[in-house]
């Protein structure tokens, strides 16, 4: 066999490794989630990112507890890899009171400040405000952390969007806007909300760099955001990186995407970002069939374990509704 090299972007093979079992974990976790909300037992929205993974893989590894990340209602992914424990989030999925609002919430508001994650808002974009007052924050404790907001590109046609990105230009803020471009805004296609191609052209604006990559090579996303997060760290200010992806399901699991075609969807499919990231590493020989079914077990077993702690938590009581509150 031939010896095994270290990529052009430093990841040693155990690095490269751990990036493909989130790969596989964040997208088995979602593919139970669309099998459990069919069957009725999960009591949250649930928008699946299947198809995206690439980019919180990319953008999440390597982040310190320190670094705060603003995930949307589709990035479940972010959650786990900035820490939060399989059978807490599926928990929080089914609104057992081993979830992260102990019943309270879904999934789609919840945050975990010791972790770094702010809970997202129903109103797509209104986190990215939010977000650039987190990094204005790090600016005046004068600390090197910086802050992630994920965002979609229909979000990009809000004003809190712009706002934002002026904002953080103005300030030279420490913050990297990830956009997911997922080519729907629910069931508005690109071409019909915007009169650009590229979101990522934005930033010009508001006067720092903005780039477009492929959203489903999780190795192009993580040299990207390596760029940018040493760039935030170091006092360069803010970063747009617009992720070209596809979401395989609709906009929510109870969205049937009749807004389009067979064809588009199979096109897609075929850019799939873990059967490229396979290949990269069976090539690399970095990736053989006893690692490979070691990290499909694994993620089996973890699964599995969430799904089990998350089916026999506790359910919530009404007086706990009034507990936890602030005056």
């Amino acid at each position: 066999m031939p010896p095994i090299k270290r990529t052009k972007f430093k990841l040693v093979p155990e690095q490269l490794l751990e990036m493909f079992y989130w790969l596989k974990l964040i997208r088995a976790f979602d593919e139970r989630l669309s099998v459990l909300v069919k069957q009725g037992k999960v009591r949250s929205g649930v928008y699946t990112g299947i198809g995206q993974e690439a980019i919180i893989v990319g953008t999440c590894y390597g982040l310190r507890r320190d670094d705060y990340i603003c995930p949307l209602h589709r990035d479940l992914g972010a959650f786990l890899m900035k820490g939060v424990e399989p059978g807490m989030m599926m928990s929080q999925m089914f609104g057992k009171t081993a979830g992260l609002s102990k019943g309270r919430d879904s999934a789609l508001h919840s945050g975990v400040p010791d972790l770094g994650i702010f809970g997202n808002t129903s109103m797509l974009g209104a986190n990215l405000p939010v977000a650039a007052g987190l990094a204005f924050t790090y600016k005046m404790e004068k600390t090197d952390n910086v802050v992630i907001a994920y965002f979609g590109e229909g979000a990009s046609n809000v004003g809190d969007f712009h706002e934002a990105l002026n904002f953080a230009g103005v300030h030279q803020l420490p913050i990297v806007f990830v956009c997911e471009n997922n080519q729907y805004a629910y069931s508005v296609p690109l071409e019909k909300s915007m009169a650009i191609d590229d979101v990522a052209v934005r930033a010009e604006s508001y006067g720092f760099d903005g780039v477009a990559i492929n959203g489903n090579d999780v190795l192009a996303v993580y040299q990207t955001a390596q760029g940018a997060l040493a760039r935030a760290r170091t006092g360069g200010g803010p970063t747009l990186i617009e992720c070209k992806t596809y979401r395989w399901h609709g906009h929510s699991e109870h969205d049937k995407a009749f807004y389009r075609t067979d064809e588009e969807l199979a096109m897609w499919k075929s850019r799939d970002p873990i059967p490229t990231f396979t290949t990269y590493l069976r090539e690399r020989h970095v990736l053989d069939e006893q690692k490979l079914n070691d990290i499909e077990g694994r993620v089996r077993s973890t699964i599995d374990g969430a799904v089990e702690l998350a089916m026999h938590a506790a359910d919530p009581v009404p007086e706990d509704a009034v507990t936890d509150l602030y005056a």
